[in-house]
């Protein structure tokens, strides 16, 4: 095999796989949350 012919098949092994997550990531638009945000929030007491 060629040097320039394996380095495009690397190349492309890496850059691939990078365009398909992108491109997932772009149609998904965060529509999916990964979870739910939960935190406690201290409630102000009043006085009388």
């Amino acid at each position: 095999m060629n040097g320039r012919i394996g380095r495009r098949v690397i190349m492309m092994a890496l850059f691939l796989p990078l365009v398909v997550l992108l491109g997932y990531a772009w149609v998904d638009g965060g529509r999916q949350p990964l979870r739910d945000i939960v935190e406690p929030l201290p409630v102000p007491r009043t006085q009388k």
